[in-house]
């Protein structure tokens, strides 16, 4: 058994060095000078220079790019929790017509792709004016993050157990005090793994974010890297250093919420 458990660990770290390897080769060439991008005999430049980020933050739109993207994944976050948190509740505790048949549309919501609505959200948008804004990418992708956080705060809310939401109606707390002071409280790791999934989910977007901008003013960081100049060669190192800063706030905010989202992925919430 040791062995066996031995190999395993062996082999997930492998698996997980051959998954880091793009990464750190990334990271590698963000720190290189021009002259030795293409000399791959060796790892690390003698010296490593700062060249690369200085020219993203001061000649390119990475540090507006990198605003909008904070905001609309931040808005897009609180919004979906916001809404997802009390219809998990409903779905999950109050006698709702049609309950299970409305908790299989919500997954089957899931699996449709992006491209099959985007037309119609386009020519939407553009109806109400709102292209180009963040409210345009808030809304887009709340569309697509509420029902998968419905769908996983629901059966956070059932790992509560009945006991502690009747004990708060006895003491005279209504539905809404006993979900704000009692429910949510139990299910915050699935609050902040669902958040985080919303979070990143909303922050690697590229479909939307290309489709319904249309200036520098609200392009988002897919957007931007997409986009990134480069007409008569490839500026490999300045893209290298763009893509590590915006891998910088996902990898800080996971940093932060880990024990969080362990907790959330792995234990629930309250249990008998």
């Amino acid at each position: 058994m040791k062995r066996r458990g031995a190999l395993g660990d062996a082999l997930v770290l492998t698996a997980l060095a051959l998954w880091a390897v793009p990464f750190f080769w990334q990271a590698l060439t963000s720190i290189k000078p021009d002259t030795a991008l293409l000399a791959v005999e060796r790892l690390l430049a003698a010296p490593p220079t700062l060249v690369h980020y200085r020219a993203v933050l001061e000649r390119s739109v990475m540090p507006a790019a990198l605003a909008n993207s904070l905001g609309v994944a931040a808005l897009t976050t609180l919004l979906a929790v916001a809404l997802g948190a009390p219809g998990a509740y409903a779905l999950a505790r109050l006698p709702v017509p049609g309950k299970h048949v409305l908790l299989l549309a919500v997954v089957a919501c899931t699996a449709f792709p992006q491209v099959t609505i985007v037309g119609p959200l386009f020519v939407l948008l553009r109806a109400l004016d709102l292209r180009d804004t963040w409210l345009a990418l808030v809304l887009a992708d709340t569309s697509f993050a509420l029902p998968l956080v419905l769908w996983l705060l629901a059966g956070f809310v059932r790992e509560v157990p009945m006991a502690v939401e009747e004990a708060a109606q006895i003491d005279g707390a209504g539905r809404l005090a006993t979900l704000g002071r009692v429910v949510l409280p139990l299910i915050a790791p699935g609050i902040a793994s669902a958040g985080l999934l919303v979070f990143l989910m909303s922050w690697n977007e590229l479909l939307f974010a290309y489709t319904f901008t249309a200036s520098e003013a609200s392009r988002t960081v897919p957007v931007a890297l997409a986009l990134f100049p480069g007409v008569y060669e490839v500026p490999w190192g300045d893209i290298a250093a763009a893509s590590m800063l915006a891998s910088l706030p996902p990898i800080l905010i996971v940093a932060g919420l880990q024990r969080w989202l362990v907790r959330g992925l792995t234990a629930g919430a309250l249990r008998d």
